[in-house]
């Protein structure tokens, strides 16, 4: 029973494209010290999305399949739960847009940046083994987490190229999030974030730098029995105008989505997870649909 309970744990293992613009409902949800969890996640993405949201290309439409594999160990730190994951995407698709004026086309079958996160919960989750997880579930109370997110230059990257796998940058995120239980079946969760990233120094000849961003989400959960639950998504994402060389561009980020996710076990340590998002604001790139499918295994 335990062990279909926490599969919601091994759901933020699954990145998408345009990392600012994530859904990740149930990010700091803890489990058991000693929980391994494994994901094999695929997403369709359809519309005006790329790797990189800030490549100086207009008029985006893509047709993106990404395989996602990913692995997660929960820990005790402190005497506080803790998660460790690993995170490897592959990309096959065809993006086309305009660069300049010219119409481009680029075909991707590569690996993209791996990514690397350290999460731990502040308040409410101390290590725990499995009955103290079961109390908890029983009778949720308000959960504070903080995490680092590490996106090394691990992808595929020519650089003669503008549309690659990999973005040939350091990229990091700091997150701090919250679970408020309103109703024992009900959980609502929030987490804000900000986004750094090192500049590609060698971009077609020039040097790209690139601002942070700051996000914003919120996720309404509905815990429906142990490992059955669907939650509503959204966020909103500001910031990110981007410097090609001398030239700032205009390409300021400030958009939003909306989404939803339903997980349902298969068996007893065996689990699905289905999502769907959607932009509703775009000012810059971003208004794009995805379609995820996850397998989901814990031990």
């Amino acid at each position: 029973m335990w062990l279909r309970s926490l599969f919601a744990v091994g759901l933020c293992l699954a990145p998408v494209l345009c990392a600012a613009q994530e859904l990740v409902p149930r990010a700091y949800w803890p489990a058991p010290n000693g929980t391994n969890v494994v994901v094999i996640g695929y997403q369709y993405s359809t519309g005006d999305v790329v790797t990189d949201p800030t490549l100086p290309i207009t008029g985006v439409d893509s047709r993106l399949n990404t395989l996602n594999l990913a692995y997660q160990r929960t820990l005790s730190v402190l005497g506080r739960t803790a998660n460790l994951q690993f995170a490897v995407p592959m990309i096959d698709g065809q993006t086309t847009g305009t660069v300049a004026g010219i119409d481009r086309e680029r075909n991707l079958s590569a690996f993209a940046d791996s990514r690397i996160q350290f999460s731990i919960n502040l308040l409410g989750a101390p290590t725990m083994d499995r009955q103290a997880f079961q109390a908890l579930r029983a009778k949720p109370r308000p959960i504070i987490g903080a995490s680092v997110l590490l996106q090394p230059p691990t992808g595929a990257y020519d650089d003669n190229r503008l549309i690659n796998a990999g973005t040939n940058r350091w990229a990091a995120k700091l997150g701090l999030g919250a679970i408020w239980p309103i109703h024992p079946k009900w959980l609502l969760e929030t987490d804000v974030g900000l986004w750094l990233f090192e500049d590609n120094d060698d971009f077609l000849g020039q040097t790209r730098k690139q601002d942070p961003v700051a996000s914003l989400s919120v996720h309404l959960v509905r815990r429906i029995r142990p490992g059955f639950w669907a939650s509503l998504d959204a966020n909103y994402y500001y910031g990110g105008e981007s410097q090609l060389g001398p030239e700032r561009r205009e390409d300021l980020q400030r958009n939003s989505r909306l989404g939803a996710t339903l997980v349902f076990p298969v068996q007893r340590r065996h689990a699905i997870k289905l999502s769907y998002s959607t932009g509703v604001a775009t000012r810059s790139g971003g208004d794009y649909d995805l379609y995820a499918v996850s397998y989901i295994f814990g031990w």
